[in-house]
């Protein structure tokens, strides 16, 4: 298959924007559609195919866009529809394909559909929400959770009965089972299918439907995998998410959804998925090619990062996946970002960080890099009266929540508030943060930035790290290789995630190093020796 035959998503690299971030072009501490517009030049220079937008739907903005209350327009703090179409074209004409998130699980709780359903039990959208009876001594209906803290269920007095909520208490779940919901949903797509938007990034996809019965998930016994994507401290994890998420009904809308989408030329999805065992679910919802186009999980998303923890998830997601197609990040809007949170125990985090771009964007898979990871920022530092996160603040100090991986982009180092805006942001800009602006390395041959630029045009020069099957994965404890295969094309890559030089020994052939990626190694006899933070790449003919 030629780079030309391929979908344009498989094997891209997609570029998540959170909106109310990236860049303020009306000036009142919110990042807009217009600020966005505004810098997509910078975003195509990165040599990325697609960029992600966070929800920028009308929302009472409880948590942040992904509570919506009205999923066919646009909130004023973003802008207008007008803007939307106009950052699509913007998009376009630059090469750039634009997904968007669709948060189809949950609504606001101001949504004129709960607004109705909850007034009574006999009103037209009476049935397109999660409720339910309490039990005779009027506690709720079982233990489910919610995933921000506390219980899942939330009394309503009108109805005399509870609803479903598995995140914020504002955010009640729709009701998957009734089949009008379905219909007013699969529209929702169509609008933003006829705008133009290139795919969806579809929030907790395997969250829309639960347990007709009600059944009550049992405990988390010792030895059992939990939900990655949920600090330890929250005692979400301590149940098995067996009825309240995950259903086998999913399968059924997942499959109604793409039948849409086929209508359509060149559409893609990618799937969140939070279970405690998303391989196996990544692996179910994209086979077939009749559901999902990808899906990512939380296994790179989580503290683990040895060597041989990274092999093992590959290991697993190669024997699971079979014709389905993963997505991999490392970063995004709701964990600490990774050059904190892996690179902060090493001895050279920005090296750290480069050698960490180079294993992402090889894995067989699509990509999604976060706005900022192409500065190398870390994590911010957020006082505890500057939080904004609802889902911090009850678990603070132990868990600080998804701010400090949120805080504004900074342009120019020189400027007030790193030049995201003139005026005080929604979170403040962290100060380590302005020797990393976009001016400065822009400059700079040897910045995080530079590196990002002509490391991802190297890559898309080689169909076999786009596009190839994975083969020969050996690691050490010092780091991982592998080979991407794609026709008569084989592609050696290694890795040194160490600050100490490292050796292995390549598989059988005659390996001849490949130029231009940026990175330092040599190749001798029947190894390859990497410095501290490098990666390798090497070919040979014929496979």
């Amino acid at each position: 298959m030629t780079q030309q035959q391929m979908p344009w998503w498989r094997g891209a690299v997609i570029y998540q924007i959170y909106p109310r971030s990236f860049y303020d072009a009306n000036q009142d501490g919110i990042g807009d559609l217009p600020g966005i517009t505004q810098q997509l030049p910078y975003i195509a220079a990165l040599g990325v195919d697609a960029i992600w937008l966070s929800p920028f739907f009308t929302s009472p903005m409880k948590d942040f866009g992904y509570d919506v209350s009205d999923y066919c327009d646009v909130d004023p703090l973003f802008g207008s529809l007008d803007d939307f179409k106009q950052l699509v074209r913007a998009a376009h004409d630059l090469g750039l394909k634009v997904m968007i998130d669709q948060v189809l699980s949950h609504t606001s709780d101001e949504h004129a559909w709960f607004e109705e359903s909850r007034v009574s039990r006999d009103n037209p959208k009476s049935d397109w929400y999660v409720w339910a009876d309490p039990k005779p001594d009027g506690t709720p209906p079982n233990n489910w959770l919610s995933i921000f803290g506390g219980c899942a269920w939330q009394w309503e007095s009108r109805r005399q009965q509870y609803y479903l909520h598995n995140f914020l208490v504002s955010q009640p779940d729709l009701n998957f089972h009734n089949p009008e919901v379905v219909e007013h949903l699969l529209e929702v797509v169509k609008f933003w299918l006829d705008l133009g938007v290139d795919g969806f990034r579809l929030d907790t996809v395997n969250f829309y439907t639960h347990d007709r019965q009600l059944r009550d998930n049992p405990p988390l016994s010792a030895g059992d995998s939990k939900s990655l994507g949920v600090p330890g401290t929250n005692p979400y994890s301590m149940q098995k998410h067996r009825y309240d998420i995950s259903q086998p009904e999913n399968i059924g809308f997942l499959k109604r959804l793409r039948t849409l989408l086929d209508q359509y030329d060149d559409i893609t999805t990618v799937g969140e998925i939070g279970d405690d065992n998303p391989l196996a679910l990544m692996a179910e919802y994209t086979s077939g090619n009749d559901k999902l186009h990808m899906a990512y999980t939380f296994d790179l998303l989580n503290v683990h990062r040895s060597p041989a923890y990274l092999a093992s998830v590959i290991t697993n997601i190669e024997a699971a996946i079979g014709d389905g197609w993963p997505c991999w990040a490392l970063s995004n809007h709701d964990v600490v970002r990774c050059i904190s949170r892996w690179g902060d125990q090493e001895a050279d985090p920005f090296a750290y960080g480069k050698v960490l771009l180079a294993l992402l964007t090889t894995l067989r898979g699509s990509v999604c890099l976060y706005q900022g990871e192409e500065l190398g920022l870390p994590e911010a530092d957020i006082p505890f009266d500057k939080i904004q996160d609802p889902y911090g603040i009850p678990f603070w100090p132990e868990y600080k929540g998804r701010d400090g991986c949120r805080t504004p982009i900074p342009w120019e180092a020189k400027q007030d508030h790193a030049g995201f805006s003139v005026n005080e942001p929604w979170l403040p800009v962290d100060a380590r943060h302005n020797a990393l602006a976009v001016d400065q390395q822009e400059t700079d041959v040897n910045s995080m930035l530079a590196h990002y630029r002509g490391y991802l045009r190297w890559r898309k020069q080689h169909l076999a790290l786009v596009n190839g099957d994975l083969t020969n994965l050996t690691s050490n404890e010092q780091g991982l290789s592998f080979v991407r295969r794609e026709g008569d094309q084989a592609v050696l890559v290694a890795f040194n995630l160490t600050d100490s030089p490292m050796t292995m020994t390549l598989p059988a052939g005659d390996w001849h190093a490949l130029e231009g990626h940026g990175f330092t190694f040599d190749i001798r006899d029947d190894s390859v020796i990497l410095p501290p933070y490098q990666a390798a790449f090497a070919t040979k003919l014929n496979g």
